[in-house]
């Protein structure tokens, strides 16, 4: 029997529901195989999980593919749809950092995407002047995405009204002169 069946299982499983529910029985079950079949396979649980993260910085290399190519908006919209599954896999990890693999995959992942994703995020939300600023929006905006996002919200409705957000955020701060900050604040 093929893995494959059982990797797409098994990442969907701890996309939707975290690390916790990987379960060998439940992952059988869902493939309509035996628990033996899945040790046959993978020996255990923890090598299973291995194969799940280098699945994952796959995926993630083919997004960033296709992100380097977007020049739209709405262009960045339909990978995000395409790629649901591999944000909420990336959101798991973000939030089971405590696990240093989970750590490590995910560090190794932002470290190769946001390079190529920077200079489209600038364009975006229109801060190609200011590379400083467009990295601390997007670190933001990516902390903010990752803490909203569920297998519901990623629809175009939603990822729309993010990043117009952003830009309308980054729009009234271009606005607003820093003595107005001041002034306002006080």
């Amino acid at each position: 029997m093929k893995k494959t069946a059982w990797i797409e299982s098994g990442y969907k499983c701890f996309a939707l529901n975290g690390p916790e529910s990987l379960k060998i029985e439940r992952l059988a079950k869902d493939v309509q195989k035996n628990k033996s079949s899945f040790y046959h396979l993978f020996g255990d649980l923890d090598l299973f999980i291995e194969e799940l993260l280098r699945f994952h910085k796959t995926q993630s290399k083919i997004m960033t593919e296709k992100e380097s190519a977007i020049k739209t908006q709405e262009e960045l919209i339909a990978v995000f749809i395409e790629h649901k599954v591999d944000l909420l896999f990336n959101r798991q990890l973000r939030i089971h950092h405590h696990d240093e693999r989970f750590q490590k995959c995910f560090n190794e992942i932002d470290a190769e995407s946001l390079p190529v994703f920077l200079p489209i995020w600038k364009k975006l939300i229109q801060l190609e002047e200011n590379s400083y600023l467009a990295n601390l929006v997007l670190s933001f905006s990516l902390e903010n995405f990752y803490l909203q996002i569920s297998a519901e919200r990623i629809n175009k409705v939603w990822l729309k009204e993010f990043i117009d957000r952003i830009k309308s955020m980054i729009h009234q701060f271009k606005q607003v002169s820093f003595n107005q900050l001041i002034d306002a604040n006080n």
